[in-house]
């Protein structure tokens, strides 16, 4: 394949001294365009002897994720550019300086090749492009069905973050849960409903050919399952006013109905646990609290035989308690807890636990806690 005509010469530097740097960055992200082409054209020289690298060093005064975007993919299509000089003598760590470059690039151009050659892609990626790199991982996942670890990745990281992701690119995220649907379950709808309840605007970005979520749901291409289709029809607006709760009972089936309940009380109760700063007590101390004597305090202990919620040290000491002890000393009317239940009660304490320990735990929904309780409801 021959590049275009727009790919010869020094196309790139064009590109980033007019300022299209979104235009560029989808040029080097178009899987069509060969690598070989990008690396030349990475490799070019302006007339002053500058790489696109030491163009863009020089116009980075404002952070965005497409800066950082094609700041790395200059950077990994030709890592010898960040020790090229120009006519001045000027690397691209000299030029971001002298033009107050952000911090981001000035660690970027701070590499030398080898280190760049370390890190590669994935690594550069992951640590000057979080949302890129998130975002490159959340698609894998959609188009894998591996809803759990974009359930897991929303659950464990903070607001702001989840939010970048979720808007990259013009809310690519959600646009590939529309391509790759075409067939339901509850935790793709799921998986949906937390993402459009996190950036509710996605449901009406289009990309760069115009096409919002749902035109993409309701093409024969892709062909989404009813459930998503309806969903993307909701407005932003009715998303931001509605709590989440509500948005569960519409748009789940109705199995899951009888789990809403739980479900609120358990956010509420972290969301309190956690902002209260509060604690759990151990499992171990709800399972075998400690007992002590009714009558001197002392341990260890065992229990009256009947009723089993007196606790005595001795024959004698419960001897010296039962006068008072008779008048209600009964036997249990509920039978004693199973070792299932237990285990369901540690379980539960765990998830809570969990749950606390999470980022924004009970201001935005878990699904570990949905998928606990679906487990105690099937």
């Amino acid at each position: 394949m021959k590049p275009s005509r727009r790919f010869k010469g020094n196309a790139y530097h064009k590109f980033l001294k007019r300022g299209e740097l979104l235009a560029l960055e989808q040029e080097l992200d178009d899987p069509n365009i060969p690598e070989e082409d990008k690396k030349k054209l990475a490799r070019g020289i302006d007339e002053v002897g500058r790489t696109p690298l030491a163009v863009l060093a020089g116009v980075a005064q404002t952070h965005t994720n497409v800066l950082m975007s094609v700041a790395v993919n200059l950077v990994c299509h030709n890592l010898y550019a960040l020790n090229t000089s120009d006519n001045h003598g000027d690397t691209p760590l000299d030029t971001g300086r002298k033009n107050f470059a952000i911090g981001n690039i000035i660690e970027l151009l701070s590499l030398t090749p080898d280190a760049g050659h370390a890190m590669g892609w994935p690594g550069l990626c992951c640590y000057f492009v979080p949302p890129l790199h998130y975002r490159n991982s959340m698609i894998e996942w959609i188009r894998s069905r591996s809803y759990a670890d974009c359930h897991k990745f929303i659950t464990n990281n903070d607001d702001e973050l989840v939010r970048e992701v979720l808007k990259y690119r013009d809310s690519d995220p959600l646009r590939e849960v529309a391509c790759y649907s075409k067939k339901s379950s509850s935790s793709l709808v799921f998986l949906a409903l937390r993402m459009i309840h996190r950036y509710p605007l996605s449901l009406t970005d289009t990309n760069f050919q115009g096409h919002t979520a749902l035109m993409h749901a309701a093409h024969p291409q892709f062909n989404a399952c009813k459930e998503i289709r309806k969903l993307l029809t909701l407005k932003p607006s009715v998303v931001s006013s509605t709590p989440f709760s509500a948005l569960l009972f519409q748009f789940l089936p109705s199995k899951h109905h009888e789990i809403y309940g739980p479900y609120n009380t358990v956010c509420q109760f972290i969301k309190h646990m956690k902002y209260d700063k509060a604690e759990l007590v151990e499992i171990e101390a709800v399972l075998k609290p400690t007992r002590k004597c009714d009558v001197c305090s002392s341990l260890p202990t065992k229990p009256c035989a009947r009723c089993k919620r007196a606790f005595y040290c001795s024959p004698s000491c419960q001897k010296l308690a039962w006068k008072k002890h008779k008048k209600t000393c009964k036997a249990p009317t509920t039978p004693p807890a199973t070792a299932s239940s237990l285990r369901t009660l540690q379980k539960g304490i765990a998830l809570l636990n969990m749950c606390i320990q999470h980022p924004g735990a009970g201001d935005h929904p878990a699904s570990l806690v949905l998928d606990f309780l679906e487990i105690q409801f099937s």
